[in-house]
This record gives structure tokens, C-alpha cells and sequence, in this order.
């Protein structure tokens, strides 16, 4: 088993995530999760990322406005179970077939919605970070996009898909808590999501947040059917 999740804040300017924290919309704690930190132990070794940039998704029924872009758009599969349940659980889902891709829960329980976690900084365990990510040439870009970020913290689809990274619960061999700024990041960067296609891919769904001017946030590209004319 691996070993137990810290109780100390990374840094002093982070406070513990609550359940009570990200029952909020998908879209209202994407940019709240911006500065904050997941930190993912898996046997020895643990890996911390600066979350700099994030994604809201809504699923069916969520929000006034339906997102066609949500895995969750036509209601609860296999797939999509972990978005449905308690805020502060992690979904990570298989990307192209390769990439583990990493989500928090949030809104109420029974409502579905995951904001992803696109980019970040890693913070503490680079050595471990860059033993899984051999492609990375900088430490900027261990962890610069959504499948980058998953391969550096060592969660894996489908075996921590639902690891609650509010009370620390150990899932399969990993543990992961995530911590929130004390005063929320300002001022932020908002625009379309990276890469997704048609309307939920275009400035109708300025759901895309980060910190502007950060290295490690990741190049912005129009899905199929999403580039304005």
C-alpha cells in the first residue's frame, strides 16, 4: 500500500479541498482550482503539480445550459459513473486509448460535472515525474496537457478512476489529495476549450481557465468544426 497522504499543506498558502468547496458548478470551480495542488502517491514515491490551467465540463442536466462537449452530455454510462458521485473524487479517463487523463468531481452528488485538470507545474517528486514522462525535455513540459499531467502523478485509468482526493482514501496503490489557494487566483485567463469539437468547442463555451503567462499552460488549438470563419 502506499504511504499516507500528508496532512501538511504543501505551502502555506494552501488550505485542504472540502466537499463544500466544490459543490459549485463545474464552470465556477474550475477557476478556483487554478494555483492549487494535486499531490498523487503511488508506493515510494509521490509527485506535486501546480494546477495552472483547468477545463469545466457539465453533464446532462447540469447547469441552465446543456454542454455538448461533456462525456456526461446523454446522461450516466460505465464510462462517466465517477462524475455522477461525490465532489473532491478524481475521474480519470483513457484518452485516444493511451493517455490517463485527470478530473475532479464536482457540483452536488447526483448532478454530474468534472473540471479537467489541462496543465501544471510540477512542484515536488520531479525525478519521479520525469522518470514516467522520458519524452520530457524540460520541466516545464512534464506535466503542459491533460495526458502529460496523469503519466507525472501515476494515476492510471481504470484502476484510480473514483480516488477521492478529499480525505485521502487509498485507491488500488495510490493515494491523492488536492489542496485549494486560501484567497482565490486573480486576475485569470479565460477562452474556448482546447481541441473539442463543433459549438462546445467554440467562444460559446469560454470554460478554458489558466494563469496567463504561465510556461507550463498548454498551446491552444481549435477542435474539428469549432475555428470561428
Amino acid at each position: 500500500m502506499p504511504g499516507a497522504a500528508r496532512d501538511d499543506a504543501p505551502d502555506p498558502g494552501l488550505v485542504p479541498a472540502t466537499r463544500a468547496a466544490l459543490t459549485a458548478l463545474p464552470v465556477e470551480v474550475a477557476p478556483r482550482l487554478l494555483g492549487g495542488v494535486l499531490e498523487v502517491t503511488t508506493g515510494a514515491a509521490s509527485v506535486a503539480v501546480r494546477i495552472t490551467e483547468t477545463e469545466a465540463y457539465h453533464g446532462a442536466g447540469t447547469g441552465d445550459e446543456p454542454d455538448p462537449g461533456s462525456h456526461a452530455r446523454m446522461g450516466r454510462t460505465a464510462r462517466n459513473a465517477t462524475m455522477w458521485g461525490e465532489p473532491g473524487h478524481l475521474y480519470v479517463y483513457l484518452s485516444h486509448g493511451i493517455h490517463s487523463c485527470v478530473n475532479v468531481v464536482c457540483g452536488p452528488e447526483g448532478t454530474a460535472g468534472g473540471v479537467l485538470l489541462r496543465a501544471g507545474e510540477v512542484v515536488a517528486g520531479e525525478e519521479a515525474a520525469f522518470a514516467r514522462r522520458r519524452a520530457a525535455r524540460t520541466s516545464r513540459d512534464l506535466a503542459r496537457g491533460p495526458g502529460r499531467l496523469g503519466d507525472a502523478v501515476g494515476l492510471r485509468h481504470a484502476l484510480h478512476d473514483g480516488i477521492d482526493a478529499v480525505t485521502g482514501t487509498p485507491r488500488a496503490d495510490a493515494v491523492a489529495r488536492l489542496w485549494l489557494p486560501a484567497v482565490p487566483l486573480t486576475p485569470i485567463a479565460t477562452g474556448p476549450r482546447v481541441g473539442v469539437a463543433g459549438a462546445a468547442g467554440t467562444d460559446a463555451f469560454p470554460w478554458r481557465f489558466w494563469i496567463a503567462g504561465d510556461p507550463t499552460v498548454s498551446p491552444f488549438r481549435w477542435g474539428r468544426g469549432a475555428r470561428p470563419a
